[in-house]
């Protein structure tokens, strides 16, 4: 489950300690002891960074909602200061434990947990150690875009920018927003098929990944479909008499995919593009005769017969908004 309320994380590496200092040398020598204390040690690392790194977020955003008051400039640096806490006071507990477990890894059996230190092939590729401090929160997004603001002339255009950071998920009045990448905010997702009767996901969605780099982290994953099988949305109880239009992020891992759009199964949103990048929000209206019904199921497809590793049809974010 989301690892913010998996409680677990603790109370497994508190069983691996109890085991540890309960056993022998010659089992502490043991790489697959060692493997196991490393993942203990690493995921409840990850879990307190994830919980202080959330938190330094939202008081981040809670300084920006001062900025009418205090100005935005004045905001946007008290903001700053307290994302920054992030790599000035960060969370050391366990660190220094998971660099001990991969020396000793590295010892025992050689294993290359590191691109630097171990030689690892790359860091996709196992180099778990290489991403231990990698950020948990948008900070490096919201860098890019506290630099902005501080190059703008006009606080009207300052405060503009800091409501857009706040309201990045609010589709508006008689709208609908999608996280496409967190299983808890996919509301509108069309599953086809249970894990039990496709456990490879080949004719259902799945959450897929794509670089972290200095994206929003809500870009960093999303739903997606394999091979030629399409990626589905279904939303009911629309307005009938409205004009509708989306706001989309095509993420994913994929960048050179095109992808096309059809609404209810014929009309077509968008022809096969090419995704954005660097990954960003893109505008399409859809048709009136397409939500006329109140209905409106939006299908995408990425090029067919492409064939390589199957991805390519990944969606990280979707607005539906009410014009």
């Amino acid at each position: 489950g989301p690892l913010t309320t998996n409680a677990g994380v603790y109370t497994t590496l508190e069983q691996f300690q109890s085991m540890e200092r309960a056993s022998s040398p010659e089992t502490r020598l043991n790489w697959r002891f060692q493997q196991a204390l490393y993942r203990a040690y690493y995921d409840a690392y990850v879990r307190r960074r994830l919980l202080y790194e959330t938190g330094l977020e939202e008081s981040a955003m809670d300084r920006l909602r001062e900025a009418k008051s205090m100005g935005a400039l004045a905001a946007v640096d008290r903001a700053q200061e307290i994302i920054d806490r992030a790599s000035t006071h960060p969370a050391e507990d366990w660190r220094a434990r998971v660099f001990e477990l991969a020396e000793a890894l590295f010892q025992s059996i050689r294993m290359q947990l590191s691109v630097e230190k171990y030689k690892a092939i790359s860091v996709d590729r196992g180099a778990t150690l290489d991403t231990v401090d990698a950020p948990l929160n948008s900070r490096r997004w919201l860098d890019q875009r506290f630099a902005a603001i501080r190059k703008m002339e006009n606080e009207a255009d300052r405060r503009a920018s800091i409501d857009e950071i706040l309201n990045w998920t609010n589709p508006g009045p008689g709208g609908f927003y999608d996280d496409l990448g967190d299983p808890a905010a996919q509301p509108h997702l069309v599953r086809t098929a249970d894990y039990a009767s496709d456990p490879a996901f080949l004719n259902s969605a799945h959450v897929g990944f794509g670089g972290v780099g200095s994206y929003r982290k809500s870009f960093w994953t999303s739903a997606a479909s394999l091979n030629d099988e399409p990626l589905r949305m279904h939303y009911a109880d629309l307005d009938p008499m409205a004009q509708y239009k989306i706001r989309v992020v095509y993420g994913g891992d994929s960048p050179r995919q095109k992808l096309r759009l059809l609404a209810n199964g014929s009309i077509e949103i968008h022809p096969f593009i090419a995704k954005e990048v660097p990954y960003r929000p893109v505008e399409f209206d859809i048709p009136r005769e397409a939500t006329r019904s109140g209905v409106l199921n939006l299908a995408w497809m990425r090029e067919p017969g492409q064939g390589g590793n199957g991805r390519g049809c990944q969606v990280s974010e979707i607005w539906l908004i009410k014009k």
